[in-house]
């Protein structure tokens, strides 16, 4: 009688955390789906931080090296930011074209791009169709069910022993 109470117990624990399992999926699918969402959107937040952490700090290091009052530094800053003609005559100054820097860009600019959509997975994707989610949810409950139902122990299998201890006893007094 013992391994039957085992076997009933795991067979009850099966049906019930499978059901509860089916019945929670249902119920919170959106919920896993805006969670997903939010990961998505916090991993590209922090790639955004540590873009401008560089950002800042190549920044620094640049009005650091303007401060220190290198003369050939300024030099060579003041007509690029000034818009003026350069003549050091020691010097070449290669002209691009639009073309050639539009490419540049490009080329610099493809490697920073993260995919804008979130990674949601394949079984949730598929559990979000509201006809799975309705035949997820009735499969859960009916699980539960039961598990309830057939695989709790009754009040009839717990009094047996105990009626019949009592007429055993009382038969003999």
């Amino acid at each position: 009688m013992e391994r039957h109470g085992i076997l009933r117990f795991l067979v009850f624990v099966i049906f019930f955390s499978s059901g509860a399992a089916a019945l929670g999926g249902a119920v919170l699918c959106d919920d896993f789906i805006q969670y997903c969402r939010n990961q998505h959107l916090i991993k590209q937040a922090e790639l955004s931080i540590h873009k401008l952490e560089s950002l800042n700090a190549e920044y620094d290091a640049l009005l650091e090296q303007l401060e220190g009052g290198n003369p050939d530094l300024m030099k060579r800053i003041a007509p690029v930011t000034l818009g003026t003609r350069i003549e050091d005559p020691n010097t070449v100054y290669p002209k691009a074209r639009v073309r050639e820097l539009a490419i540049a860009r490009k080329t610099l600019g493809s490697g920073d791009k993260e995919p804008m959509e979130a990674t949601i997975p394949v079984w949730l994707q598929r559990c979000s169709d509201p006809a799975k989610r309705i035949i997820l949810f009735i499969s859960g409950a009916s699980l539960v069910l039961i598990s309830m139902v057939c695989f709790t122990s009754g009040q009839d299998e717990d009094d047996e022993p105990v009626q019949a201890a009592s007429t055993g006893s009382s038969s003999h007094s």
